[in-house]
């Protein structure tokens, strides 16, 4: 298990930018192959390399874990078909005016945690693409709970501010042990600078040795040198 270094986009902000789940990696086609191959190597999974709703903003916009995906309405045919073509599990187009899906759900392959002002309807219809229970929740007080934290099978590293109610609720939902910490020298909005998976995660590039070690802790990683 391993934590590697990168930018994306030209940016340290790589959470925004990819997607990662133990099946798969998204990686935008604006990224040179090369190096979005580079991301599904160190995960050990297969690469999607496509933009969502022709945007970068794939972390942002789409949310998953090895049962499904959720995508934000203005995804194309051509993106959804690149998608089928690698994925096999639930694809979902959240037919509302919310987009950022990425920034409002947190998920696992155990359960999901979701911005609590979403609508019941969406809420049954994420948890049944992504084959979880899904339940409303906060994180340091704030619903944007896909960027606040990053959840893999093995963790949960959320925003330092996190509440002890709010940490029992992602350990019950999530069944997985919840550290805190930040990313990319002091970013608490952990998922705009992490993705991972249960073999591995990518980390900002401006992440500090500290903030490696507690990924590690919270994740079951460690550093590799590229």
């Amino acid at each position: 298990m391993a934590i590697y270094l990168s930018s994306l986009v030209g940016g340290a902000s790589i959470g925004v930018y990819s997607l990662a789940t133990d099946r798969m990696v998204i990686i935008p086609k604006w990224v040179p192959l090369r190096k979005a191959e580079r991301f599904g190597k160190w995960l050990k999974v297969e690469l999607i390399h496509v933009t969502i709703g022709r945007s970068v903003l794939v972390g942002a916009l789409a949310c998953a874990n090895s049962n499904g995906i959720l995508l934000s309405h203005f995804v194309t045919d051509e993106e959804i078909e690149t998608i089928k073509s690698v994925f096999e599990g639930n694809i979902t187009i959240m037919e509302t005016k919310k987009t950022a899906y990425g920034n409002m759900v947190l998920a696992n392959g155990r359960g999901a945690i979701v911005e609590p002002r979403l609508k019941s309807s969406e809420i049954k219809k994420i948890s049944e693409t992504l084959g979880v229970e899904a339940v409303p929740g906060e994180i340091a007080g704030l619903p944007y709970v896909g960027s606040l934290a990053v959840a893999t099978n093995k963790g949960v590293l959320a925003h330092p501010l996190l509440r002890d109610s709010e940490r029992k609720l992602l350990e019950d939902v999530l069944k997985v042990p919840v550290d805190v910490g930040t990313i990319n020298c002091g970013i608490p909005y952990v998922g705009t600078g992490l993705i991972g998976n249960s073999y591995a995660t990518v980390a900002g590039l401006l992440t500090s040795g500290p903030e490696m070690f507690i990924i590690g802790n919270a994740l079951d990683v460690v550093k590799e040198e590229e």
